[in-house]
């Protein structure tokens, strides 16, 4: 079973740096573009439309993964004509393939979804620089506390020090903890593929089994009205029904 509406929704605004409220935003490809680009770094961003409002402008963002797909040898249809009315199903399903394929083919480290598509659409791009900014202001504001500030150098030097040994060795931590979670998820999802291959194997051994099963019983009550109770075929066919009907404690 794939992840949540929630999960989904969580992971794809966390690595785009989106603000989707519903898995039906992504009906317009972008996210899906994107996704595809954080893997591969070679889509179009450029062409893909953040913005799009109609299905023709969806189709055009579809376009753009289709060539994606063809490029890199990705085995997935598409189902655009489903995807573009952005119902929710459809984008569920297709975005739950999605994130496992991410899973299994992400290569890992920093991806800026803002730059590459040039601060269009998602959360606003310079959210950081502003953020530095203010800080350089307030500091020109308080020149009067220079004498006090210098008093105080040695102190805070050795604190920064600490500080900034400590956030290494957090950092590490933390990319450790990354590096593994990454690769637990990865072997997630190749046992959900797996699965997912067991259970339509199974479904169509089952499915022949059951062609078998009306075959047999229809040449059996075929035989039981024409009376043909030496027949040999008929011993053959029952057989057959026995070892179709037998249990696992029948077999032993």
């Amino acid at each position: 079973m794939g992840e949540s509406r929630t999960e989904l929704l969580a992971w794809v605004n966390d690595l785009l740096q989106l603000n989707y409220t519903k898995v039906e935003q992504a009906g317009s490809g972008a996210a899906y573009c994107q996704i595809m680009d954080s893997i591969y770094g070679d889509l179009s961003m450029h062409r893909v439309k953040f913005d799009a409002k109609s299905e023709y402008e969806y189709v055009s963002n579809y376009k753009i993964l289709q060539s994606a797909f063809d490029k890199h040898k990705v085995d997935k249809i598409i189902p655009v004509d489903k995807l573009v009315k952005c119902r929710f199903q459809d984008n569920l399903e297709f975005m739950q393939w999605v994130k496992q394929f991410w899973d299994l083919n992400y290569p890992g480290g920093a991806y800026n979804a803002v730059v590459r598509r040039k601060g269009r659409g998602g959360k606003a791009a310079g959210g950081a620089p502003a953020t530095t900014a203010s800080r350089g202001v307030a500091s020109a504001r308080t020149p009067t506390t220079t004498s006090r500030a210098s008093s105080t150098a040695g102190t805070g030097a050795r604190s920064t020090s600490r500080a900034a040994a400590s956030g290494r060795t957090s950092a590490g931590v933390d990319n450790r903890s990354a590096n593994m979670i990454m690769e637990l998820n990865k072997q997630i999802a190749e046992l959900k593929l797996t699965v997912d291959g067991l259970e339509k194997e199974r479904d169509f051994y089952f499915g022949k089994l059951r062609d078998i099963e009306i075959l047999v019983q229809d040449e059996v009550d075929s035989a039981a009205e024409e009376q043909r109770e030496d027949d040999p075929q008929l011993v053959v066919l029952k057989d057959i029904q026995t070892i179709l009907y037998s249990t696992e404690v029948n077999i032993i």
